[in-house]
């Protein structure tokens, strides 16, 4: 078949992005100007399923090359638009649930291709997704499904890295271990439904036992000790784990918390410090994968990694003591650090460096 071109999706997905950071930054309080009524309330949204959810479903259907596959970046990239162009009714949401259905129509054929472990793990992954888009399209506040959208990312990248545990051969005791602490994630964010406090905390000691699981066995801790674009995806993996734990002892801690500066410390830890430090170290092979362009890794990459963990530190901090101009600033400087790894991932495309260098 003729081979699709991927950069449309990838277009709309940065779409999605940008109108994030600008509501990201109006939920924070800051005075941008009012680019359509209603937009900080649709900083999860475009964010979780309009971003991320069409860059992970853009990378599945460029790895399988089936026509139907592109229906999900597709679907989920038109509903960004859509939220942000305010169409009437619900089309947006109703274009990302569509999305991520096919996401879940992916994962079954992929079943069929390869019955493995991960894969069930990432499948429940994008059933987690899909849940949580029915939810939002059912009209249920967001702080009371937004554990469904984190199993989607958390499961996904816990799948793709016991998917790459296989070249350290784990015992049957590592593997136990594994399935017990991602069931234990499982069921707090299904019991989310029934008891949503209880749900929340059982759900953060599953992030903190996936934590412990993943610094204990995962192959980056080997990988670490190589030079170049290898050290670095490492550095990014061990790091963002940290993140993952901070997000697990935070829900534990504050349990049911559905809005205020408790809420937003728990989000970040895991949606921005685990699951961005994983998109900035997969970028290097993500980007050539899908689009087909390469890039040359820089020693620089580790600038706006340091400064991720930094400005996230100052966010959290001051959400934890109620300082409002920490997480102000916080928020406002984690939005100039995505745009700097956007700007230093398209300057290593645009200028790639010199063989052996780095």
């Amino acid at each position: 078949m003729k081979r699709f071109k991927p950069f449309p999706l990838m277009v709309l997905g940065m779409i999605a992005l940008m109108a994030a950071l600008i509501s990201g930054l109006m939920r924070l309080g800051w005075g941008l100007p009012v680019v359509r009524p209603g937009l900080a309330e649709l900083h999860g949204p475009l964010m979780i399923s309009g971003f991320l959810g069409t860059l992970i479903s853009l990378e599945r259907a460029v790895a399988l090359q089936r026509w139907w596959t592109y229906a999900a970046p597709l679907l989920t990239g038109l509903g960004a638009v859509s939220l942000v162009a305010n169409l009437p009714g619900t089309p947006g949401s109703l274009l990302m649930t569509l999305g991520s259905g096919v996401m879940v129509a992916i994962f079954v054929l992929l079943l069929r291709l390869q019955p493995t472990f991960y894969t069930v793990i990432m499948g429940i992954g994008a059933v987690a997704w899909f849940i949580g888009n029915v939810l939002w399209l059912a009209g249920w506040p967001i702080p009371r499904f937004v554990l469904w959208w984190a199993g989607f990312l958390i499961l996904t990248i816990m799948g793709e890295r016991l998917e790459l545990s296989r070249l350290v051969r784990l015992t049957s005791l590592s593997r136990l271990a594994s399935l017990a602490a991602t069931g234990v994630f499982l069921a707090g964010m299904v019991w989310t439904s029934v008891s949503f406090e209880a749900g929340v905390r059982l759900a953060g000691i599953g992030m903190l036992a996936l934590t412990l699981w993943l610094a204990r066995h995962d192959i980056a801790r080997r990988t670490i000790r190589q030079p170049g674009l290898t050290r670095y995806i490492s550095v990014c993996l061990l790091s963002g784990y940290v993140w993952l734990g901070v997000g697990g002892a935070l829900a534990v801690a504050y349990g049911g918390a559905e809005a205020g500066p408790q809420y937003d410390a728990m989000l970040h830890a895991v949606f921005l410090g685990f699951v961005f430090a994983m998109i900035f170290g997969h970028a290097p092979i993500i980007f050539p994968a899908v689009l087909g362009l390469m890039i040359s890794f820089r020693n620089t990459f580790y600038i706006h990694l340091l400064m991720l963990h930094l400005t996230l530190l100052l966010r959290v901090a001051g959400d934890v003591t109620d300082w409002l101009p920490g997480r102000q600033w916080g928020g406002l400087l984690n939005v100039i650090v995505l745009i700097l790894f956007l700007i230093n991932t398209g300057y290593a495309i645009l200028k790639p460096a010199e063989t052996g260098r780095t």
